[in-house]
């Protein structure tokens, strides 16, 4: 499968391009920069502006065989001439780095960016540093650069990204680690998930609701009056969010979701995509077996599609509150042992069927406090 190139490779060839204009007052159709993974990037440039003292063009962002929403936007870069300025750590620098329209602004503590600065990270601004530095050298250029960083369209398409979650107003964040973007990475989405957990703990809560999606939206306000946009979605990583969690120092973590999802922690999974593992049915007819089930049902519930039908095959109320008290130990169980001692995790899980099937014994609580929280934080 083909790779791609990042927001931030894009914005760095853009300003190299940019740069080089300027200096030697020559057109620029190529450039070729050096992405952190030590890949080559040769894009096209496209939309070139010149005059004496000011050039942009832009490169279209590739995102190969695994694109994302940026993937087709114009990453643009505009170079002009400037002084040599002092940063904030008092050190001298030739070249500055902002962002324009279609650039996000950082609102919100706990980024890659301080409050008030372009999303642009670190790695990218890395990297447009040092090619627009080679530039500077190529040309024998010993004066400052500015470099403004913008993105047509940016501002609609951030909507659509979680950027408005985490902080970051009026565009997309020009990202990347490694330069380019991997087919089928999970990279990017434990990174983002590392990002809000990170964020929340900076703004000093002990306490963060986890779930997978939005799956559940409605019951969850309904019943709980909980708003599940509010919790960090971990998608399939329960695993590896309890891992971060843990790691940045949360005391406490609630997770909420579908039995669908959820019925197969009670088995020690923790990546709950398909492709892992589909045991779904197998865990609910186990409970249903210890808790001492008919043979029928336990064939009818291996011989479901889905678990909302496997939950209907038991005989009654009382069967499915017995199987499902089965099911939550065996989940707080494994939770548990993910957490290493390190956290306390709840759980609620819920069908659209049956509404809620089962809780462990501080969920609860737990919920009520992370909402008096939130609350106290608006």
């Amino acid at each position: 499968m083909r790779y791609g190139f990042t927001t931030g490779s894009c914005a760095a060839a853009a300003a190299k391009a940019a740069a080089y204009m300027l200096l030697t007052g020559k057109e620029k159709k190529t450039i070729s920069i050096e992405t952190p993974k030590g890949i080559v990037y040769t894009p096209e440039i496209v939309d070139i502006v010149r005059n004496e003292n000011e050039v942009s063009c832009g490169v279209i962002k590739d995102g190969g065989d695994d694109p994302d929403i940026t993937s087709g936007m114009k990453v643009c870069a505009r170079a002009t001439f400037s002084e040599i300025k002092t940063d904030a750590n008092g050190e001298q620098t030739s070249i500055q780095i902002s962002g324009g329209p279609g650039v996000g602004t950082v609102t919100r503590p706990g980024l890659d960016q301080p409050i008030g600065n372009a999303a642009i990270n670190h790695v990218p601004r890395e990297m447009i540093a040092h090619e627009v530095q080679q530039v500077c050298q190529i040309c024998d250029y010993r004066g400052g650069i500015q470099i403004v960083i913008f993105v047509p369209g940016g501002n609609e398409v951030a909507k659509k990204t979680f950027n408005p979650r985490l902080g970051i107003e009026g565009g997309i964040s020009i990202l990347g680690t490694s330069g380019i973007v991997e087919p089928m990475s999970t990279q990017a989405l434990l990174e983002t998930i590392y990002i809000e957990l990170r964020q929340r703990r900076t703004e000093g809560t002990e306490r963060i609701a986890v779930s997978p999606g939005n799956y559940g939206l409605d019951y969850m306000r309904h019943t709980y009056g909980y708003d599940l946009n509010r919790s960090v979605k971990c998608s399939n990583f329960i695993g590896d969010t309890i891992d971060m969690a843990a790691e940045l120092g949360y005391r406490q973590m609630l997770l909420t979701g579908h039995i669908g999802k959820l019925i197969k922690l009670a088995g020690g999974i923790m990546n709950t995509h398909s492709r892992e593992a589909d045991c779904r049915m197998e865990l609910l007819a186990a409970a249903a077996m210890r808790r001492q089930m008919p043979a029928e049902c336990l064939g009818a519930i291996l011989g479901s599609l889905t678990t909302e039908e496997a939950l209907g095959k038991l005989p009654d109320d009382k069967s499915r509150e017995t199987v499902m008290q089965d099911v939550m130990e065996h989940i707080a169980f494994y939770l548990d042992r993910r957490a290493a001692g390190k956290m306390q995790i709840e759980c609620i899980v819920y069908s659209n069927e049956f509404g809620e099937l089962g809780c462990t014994q501080g969920a609860k609580l737990l919920l009520e406090q992370i909402k008096h929280k939130e609350e106290k934080l608006r």
